[in-house]
């Protein structure tokens, strides 16, 4: 009497290999959405431009590029990490992708950790654009010419999109994608105007302006500004407090919550 031989099934890819091949899959649906370059690049460069050139906001004293920079840098990461990424993995869901995601070996840390690069991926080609404007089209100079601490730079950066790539998964994965669409773009709003990114906040009322640096997008924009100016450095560590602390939570509400079907 014959055996058969058992069925040998595939190796699940290694680990690294599967976050890449989904990480370049993500990078390729933001490029190829209309909406989310308009989110990813449009806003954020126009911002800097116009700003820069009609002095309009309130934004102290010195040049308004000089103020601008680091705001917009920081608004690029929200509007790439929090809101294209929220809103696009939202309508995923909707729309049954992530179901059949959630049906192959692409585990959701994997996914997750995918989406996260993605971002940081974009993130890093923003930064450059925005410095490259800033310096070349706008006549930009860090510290009026002072070197910037670019540990604290970089490290506000990572952290910032760590933060804000977290928040917007939670947001996506736990709720309708309709309702994320409209609380991702009101929040968006809503940072903007109270975390001093475009607005001076000694323009704001003291307790608001207190309280924007216990927000993600301010604590963000304290060491972006303090990075680029660090003779007046002496606020990011608590902005850093902040955004970990921030990352923390986001972190554990992502991974716990995210589902794959709406």
């Amino acid at each position: 009497m014959s055996s058969s031989a058992p069925v040998r099934r595939p190796a699940p890819a290694p680990w690294g290999s599967a976050v890449l091949a989904q990480t370049a899959m993500e990078l390729k649906l933001l490029l190829r959405s209309g909406e989310s370059l308009l989110v990813t690049f449009g806003i954020p460069l126009g911002i800097l431009v116009f700003f820069s050139l009609v002095d309009v906001l309130p934004t102290g004293d010195g040049d308004p590029v000089e103020f601008l920079v680091p705001g917009v840098l920081a608004i690029s990461v929200m509007s790439t990490a929090f809101v294209a990424q929220a809103i696009q993995t939202a309508f995923e869901r909707k729309y049954g992708v992530l179901k059949r995601l959630g049906g192959t070996p692409l585990t959701r840390t994997r996914f997750l950790t995918a989406k996260a690069v993605a971002v940081l991926a974009l993130v890093v080609v923003q930064t450059v654009l925005v410095l490259v404007v800033a310096r070349l089209g706008l006549g930009w100079r860090p510290a009026g010419g002072a070197g910037p601490d670019v540990a604290l730079v970089v490290g506000g950066m990572l952290l910032g999109t760590a933060t804000f790539t977290a928040l917007g998964l939670a947001l996506a994965g736990a709720v309708r994608a309709e309702a994320t669409l409209a609380l991702t773009n009101a929040l968006y709003l809503l940072l903007l105007l109270v975390s001093g990114l475009t607005i001076d906040l000694d323009s704001l009322p003291a307790p608001l302006a207190y309280a924007s640096l216990f927000l993600p997008s301010g604590a963000l924009g304290v060491l972006l500004r303090e990075g680029f100016a660090p003779a007046g450095a002496g606020s990011w560590p608590l902005a850093t407090a902040v955004l970990a602390g921030w990352t923390a939570v986001a972190v554990a509400v992502a991974v716990r919550t995210f589902r794959w079907e709406a």
